[in-house]
């Protein structure tokens, strides 16, 4: 099961990164300058994550594959890794699908 980790940035934003049962990070959200904004932010992923229109596919300057989610608003709540193929960057999204809606959020902002 998937779970989100909310932590600080070294700027003192907060930020969330989701990661997948394996532990591997499959989605990274921008800086917050607030706790309460950050963990909105978590909310917007979890609700928008199951609906295919709020992912937007990309490919980098360099070829590589990754996308960002969207809220119904248009702004970004969260962007991916880097894929070598449009294939697995598929395979992450099908991830994010399945381990945010119900992923517990840890926070490591309070240690």
């Amino acid at each position: 099961m998937g779970k989100f980790v909310v932590s600080t940035r070294k700027n003192g934003e907060f930020q969330f990164v989701l990661k997948a049962g394996n532990g591997q990070i499959i989605l990274v959200s921008e800086g917050y300058t607030t706790k309460t904004a950050c963990l909105k932010g978590v909310e917007a992923v979890k609700k928008n994550a199951p609906i295919d229109e709020r992912y937007e596919r990309k490919t980098s300057k360099n070829d590589k594959h990754f996308f960002n989610l969207k809220a119904s608003n248009g702004q970004i709540i969260g962007t991916s890794e880097m894929y070598e193929s449009k294939a697995a960057c598929e395979n992450g999204i099908e991830s994010v699908k399945k381990n945010a809606p119900d992923a517990d959020v840890e926070d490591e902002t309070v240690k």
